[in-house]
């Protein structure tokens, strides 16, 4: 996980500078505000915990608990005070803060209830995101068995009209040069949605029926050289600044290396439709103890968290044509692999995916 985010909320410049610095030798990654205004325009940029005082200056620290935890639900609050009574904490408890604390703490104490705050929001995201893959492993089940029948029964009728506009294209090319234009106009048209047809039933039944993988050690950074080199031109087109930061020291991971080609391929792609002219796309990776971790980072809008916990469901899609199975074709080679995909807000400002593989063994 990256570096915790707490949010210290007090007026006390002096005792909040102290906590700062605590927080900051423990590892935290710490913001301060002075007011209850001030830390609800900082809550927007998220934390995970948040020391409050009861008594702000311009409101009351059980109210501002209320509203801290709207902004950020995934949130633990702890409430601090120096005068400690029943009520308060009763009001502390009925606002949702995870503990409270009398001021002033000794530092053993506050880290250790920062560190349980922060144990809580990593089993509840964790508890979380399992339900979600659950829920999608489901729904690939179910829409798999569905559309395995029906992308056949598409793709027969589909060969055959395929085949007789090759047909008709010939007879008219046979035609006087003067009165093709007006016939081969419509027919080319019918062709490319034929073919865009096609590329959709191919979707379906990859998504239907995965094929085996022809899993070994892949060099990773191979994979990530020939997608760059194969996307170079059309970042170029965009106008998008395509970089790539994965070291051939790399360890090598487990998997089928065309896959994984794909997975970079789809998630490189979607960033480009995210990222706007003279934006930046950026592919890293880097080893963890039994694990690759590989990252595509944009610096688009990013994706909101409400659209995040659907994206990887089968034909969720936000665009405005698109078969909505491009991210779930993609979570499914992941699981195929044992790794793991996740979607977050990336450094460039907008989305980061990352995935976790296996090191080969």
């Amino acid at each position: 996980m990256s570096t915790a985010r707490v949010l210290v909320v007090d007026d006390n410049a002096a005792l909040a500078d102290n906590l700062r610095e605590i927080l900051e030798d423990a590892g935290y990654e710490v913001r301060v505000a002075g007011s209850a205004a001030a830390a609800q325009e900082v809550a927007r940029d998220g934390f995970e915990v948040a020391l409050v005082d009861v008594r702000l200056p311009d409101g009351d620290g059980t109210r501002l608990t209320e509203r801290l935890r709207a902004l950020a639900p995934e949130s633990a609050v702890v409430l601090l005070t120096g005068f400690a009574a029943l009520d308060t904490a009763i009001d502390a408890v009925r606002a949702g803060a995870f503990a409270y604390l009398v001021k002033p703490a000794s530092t053993p104490h506050l880290l250790l209830t920062v560190e349980q705050a922060l144990r809580q929001v990593t089993l509840h995201a964790e508890k979380r995101a399992l339900a979600r893959r659950a829920q999608v492993a489901e729904k690939l089940a179910a829409v798999g068995t569905m559309t395995a029948g029906l992308s056949h029964e598409i793709r027969n009728p589909l060969n055959g009209a395929a085949l007789q506009l090759t047909v008709l294209e010939r007879r008219v090319r046979k035609l006087p040069a003067d009165s093709q234009p007006g016939l081969l106009e419509p027919l080319l048209l019918v062709r490319d949605e034929i073919r865009r047809l096609e590329h959709l039933v191919q979707d379906f039944l990859q998504f239907a029926r995965p094929v085996e993988l022809r899993a070994g050690a892949v060099p990773l950074h191979e994979v990530a050289a020939a997608v760059t080199q194969l996307l170079g031109g059309d970042a170029e087109r965009r106008q998008v600044t395509l970089s790539c930061a994965v070291p051939e020291t790399l360890p090598r991971v487990w998997g089928d290396g065309e896959k994984l080609r794909q997975v970079l391929m789809n998630l490189t792609l979607n960033a480009f439709e995210a990222t706007p002219a003279g934006g930046q796309v950026r592919i890293q990776a880097h080893a963890a103890s039994t694990e690759v971790e590989l990252t595509v980072d944009d610096s688009g809008p990013g994706i909101p968290a409400e659209v995040q916990e659907h994206l990887f469901e089968p034909f969720f899609t936000t665009k405005a044509a698109g078969s909505g199975l491009g991210l779930s074709i993609v979570h499914a080679i992941v699981a195929q692999h044992g790794g793991v995909i996740h979607c977050e807000r990336g450094p460039l400002g907008g989305a980061r995916f990352r995935v976790t593989l296996p090191l080969a063994p």
